[in-house]
């Protein structure tokens, strides 16, 4: 039976939501905030009803505790009256999964309940795909729940027990070790090595011996025989990251041992067949590779049997708030200092920076602000971001657009196109060219503040174009 943990000081409503609630959910009350915390770290309820009951002086000590609950994994509704409803609203952006009136109607309350857990249900199959593994580390840090990464989630279940080779792309720091090992902890595989290896970080002399191992005396300088990463993988999973940094020379080789599926060390003519399972990533477009003679096309399409693309966090903004609370938990208990949540208005900054070093960067970010903030809570004045400086196309697009210039005409549709248009480079200039500031002033992403961007400047060019035809015309 599904556990609600209710939170109010309303003694009049305590007993009314019990007996109501009683016959479909396990009801725990509590009207201390201690309490509450004592029922969550004890991971006694699947679920919370949040009072905001208004009551002499309380409410805003409330409201305190309302977000440090909602800040934990369990799902959080909120009740409150008519006048309370747009710090609820609030509420709920900062994490709350809803938000009902007071009093509630009963009916719609369980139903509210089930959908929050099964939403968190729901969200935990996503954030680790892995029903019949129960070791939590097997699965890593996948986390997200856009229909970018549920497409990521789909494609990781669909290889994870198949023998092919497959190829994760992706911009730097998008998590692409993070799919591969997924893969791995998914599969048959799993108790078997991971071996993870960057083919950039490997000088070109050394790579063919760090790959398939060498025999003593095989080249100068070598003590005794070493087994390269094929044969370190044994019955597991070779994971070679930035495979569009190999060498042609050692390219050739990787292709001998796909289509072959055996090996030999350095300085050995023994033949040593592969078994281990290949996965391959890159943040290169290897098509573009491959077009300047700088990839080999048949080993392009032996590794790219099936693809996977890790988004960048830029295409994902709803996923921020997500991995930011994880990230926060993850390394307050690294550094051993106590974190309870992240503003709302820190979320927001979060959710409006363009992340161009992708989670990587939003990780680094998050641990300097623990480390910064002198309380509890991450605050904005925490984040240590470069949203303080222009944009190095600032100028050039001031040169670009003039405002003073930009009319809309046409259509209805075009005119609100355009007036949208206007709005934006308005921001920007406003802002001094800092296009995350003027995003939040308009309360839009930045991914769309830019379209609107591209567009004018897409307009002010086509207009620069004419300009010489209507001169000849003139003259």
């Amino acid at each position: 039976m599904t556990r609600v943990g209710i939170y109010s000081e309303d003694r009049t409503l305590q007993p009314l939501l019990s007996s109501a609630l009683g016959k479909d959910f396990e009801v725990l009350l509590e009207s201390d905030g201690k309490g509450m915390d004592a029922l969550i770290a004890a991971g006694s309820c699947d679920v919370l009803l949040l009072d905001l009951y208004r009551h002499e002086d309380s409410l805003q000590t409330r409201i305190a505790s309302a977000r440090r609950f909602i800040a934990s994994n369990v799902p959080a509704i909120l009740m409150a009256e008519d006048s309370l409803r747009s710090t609820a609203f609030e509420l709920v952006r900062s994490g709350a999964f809803g938000y009902t009136r007071r009093p509630p109607s009963i009916r719609d309350l369980k139903t509210m309940l089930s959908r929050a857990c099964e939403a968190s249900a729901l969200k935990q199959q996503l954030y680790n795909p892995q029903p019949r593994i129960e070791d939590p580390e097997k699965c890593d840090r996948i986390i997200g729940s856009s229909s970018a990464m549920q497409r990521v989630y789909q494609l990781v279940r669909s290889v994870t027990n198949l023998n092919a080779t497959v190829l994760v792309t992706g911009e730097s720091g998008t998590g692409k070790e993070l799919i591969a090992r997924a893969i791995h902890n998914l599969g048959a595989r799993a108790d078997k090595p991971f071996v993870a290896v960057s083919c950039g970080a490997i000088p070109e002399t050394l790579i063919e011996a760090e790959l398939f191992g060498h025999e003593k005396g095989a080249f100068t300088g070598t003590v005794g025989a070493r087994e390269g990463y094929f044969e370190q993988a044994q019955d597991g999973t070779l994971f070679l990251d930035e495979i569009g940094d190999l060498s042609l020379f050692t390219q050739v080789k990787l292709l001998r041992v796909l289509q072959q599926m055996e090996f030999s060390r350095l300085g050995s003519s023994k033949l040593i067949p592969l078994r281990a399972r290949l996965i391959f990533a890159t943040h290169q477009d290897l098509v573009k590779l491959v077009a300047e003679g700088k990839f080999r096309q048949d080993l392009y399409y032996r590794i790219n049997v099936m693809r996977i693309d890790s988004p960048p966090l830029q295409d994902r903004p709803e996923d921020i708030p997500l991995i930011a609370r994880h990230l926060l938990h993850q390394y307050a208990e690294v550094f051993q200092k106590p974190m309870d949540a992240i503003e709302p208005e820190a979320l927001e900054i979060l959710q409006s920076y363009a992340w161009p070093g992708n989670v990587r960067e939003l990780e680094n970010v998050l641990q300097r602000a623990i480390i910064l903030a002198p309380g509890r809570v991450v605050r904005g004045e925490d984040l240590c971001l470069s949203i303080d400086e222009q944009d190095e196309d600032a100028g050039a697009f001031d040169a670009v657009v003039n405002i003073a210039d930009y009319q809309p005409a046409g259509s209805f549709e075009r005119q609100l196109r355009d007036y949208k248009i206007k709005l934006a480079v308005a921001a920007v200039r406003e802002a001094n060219g800092n296009k995350t500031v003027a995003a939040r002033s308009l309360s839009i992403s930045r991914a769309y503040l830019h379209r609107l961007l591209r567009l004018a400047e897409a307009d002010s060019e086509a207009a620069f174009a004419e300009q010489p035809q209507r001169n000849s015309v003139i003259a």
